[in-house]
């Protein structure tokens, strides 16, 4: 039995009058119990919408959905207590109360009896490193220990699904580096727990996931561990060429010019250089683009030839970088 299984899932929502938009469509998923599972996919592209339906706030308009066997929509209740949900950026919870107070509320809300539910809040805020921070109120904390507070809240049932839904948005490097620490932490401590995330953030991903889904425009377009999924551009040629001077125009006429297989570009303001990275079909495909690039009159610093990452392999299947 797999831990999260969806069978043809899909989701249509009515937009400006009797628009329909297809946010999920036939998406076919098997999660592995004791596995953390990655969905990277832009913006819009159903991630959140998926996982809504797996923590059974949002029904389908076809297709299946399981949880640990359990159907999502005739068995909610039976799903509800085996899961969680912490999603990056929120602030669940009451401003003028303490953080031990707001998860002893909670714990409430589990059913733990008075007693247990105070040994339980200790347990969470020794785990998330936070008890300076325990008699703190919440409305008084930074945006890094919110999310630590998310986390305990979303521990406090010890669900044996945790579906995270961008945990490390907006935080700065050390919160973020600790955060991922302790999801591998979680499912270290508990080979049986499954782990659901949804990020942004490459590097992330491929630090974290055991296998990865990519969804676009509500479908899944690779399947596949890190590995398995940089395997998709191994054949190719990935270059990094970086220009002198700001030309956010430059992607799009690359583009334009049908001269390489996928290409992203990022500005960097403070050294004036705008860097590329430039998939190709072959090095005489690479040859061509730079001489391309001089004939247009860009002043070329540097170019090298890079490792497949999984961006690569996202501008290959999507045509466009995942935003960090």
């Amino acid at each position: 039995m797999y831990s999260v299984e969806t069978i043809a899932l899909s989701r249509v929502f009515k937009r400006d009058g009797d628009r329909l938009v297809k946010a999920l469509d036939n998406v076919s998923l098997a999660v592995r119990r004791g596995e953390i599972f990655g969905l990277l996919g832009p913006n819009g592209a159903g991630k959140t919408t998926l996982i809504r339906i797996l923590a059974t706030l949002l029904l389908p308009t076809s297709g299946e959905a399981y949880v640990e066997g359990y159907d999502v929509v005739r068995e909610a209740g039976r799903v509800r207590e085996l899961i969680n949900v912490v999603s990056g950026g929120e602030r669940s919870g009451y401003g003028i109360m303490t953080v031990r107070e707001n998860l002893w509320y909670y714990t409430q809300l589990y059913g733990f009896s008075r007693r247990e539910g105070w040994r339980r809040v200790d347990e969470l805020v020794k785990l998330l490193g936070m008890e300076e921070f325990a008699n703190v109120r919440l409305n008084r904390l930074s945006t890094g220990m919110i999310q630590k507070y998310n986390l305990a809240r979303g521990l406090i049932n010890d669900p044996r699904v945790l579906f995270l839904d961008e945990p490390t948005l907006g935080l700065d490097v050390e919160v973020a580096r600790y955060i991922r620490g302790l999801i591998k932490r979680l499912i270290r401590d508990d080979p049986e727990r499954t782990i659901f995330l949804t990020t942004h953030y490459m590097a992330e991903a491929e630090e974290l996931c055991d296998r990865i889904a990519v969804i676009h425009r509500g479908r899944v377009v690779a399947l596949g561990s890190p590995k398995e999924l940089k395997a998709l551009v191994s054949r190719q040629v990935v270059y990094k060429v970086e220009v002198k001077g700001l030309h956010n125009e430059l992607e799009r006429e690359i583009r334009e010019a049908g001269l390489v297989s996928a290409v992203s570009l990022r500005s960097d303001i403070v050294s004036g250089v705008t860097v590329l990275r430039l998939v190709f079909r072959g090095e005489e495909e690479a040859s061509r683009t730079i001489e391309w690039l001089v004939s247009k009159g860009y002043t070329i610093l540097s170019a090298s030839r890079a490792e497949p990452t999984l961006e690569d392999v996202f501008l290959k299947l999507v045509g466009a970088r995942l935003v960090e």
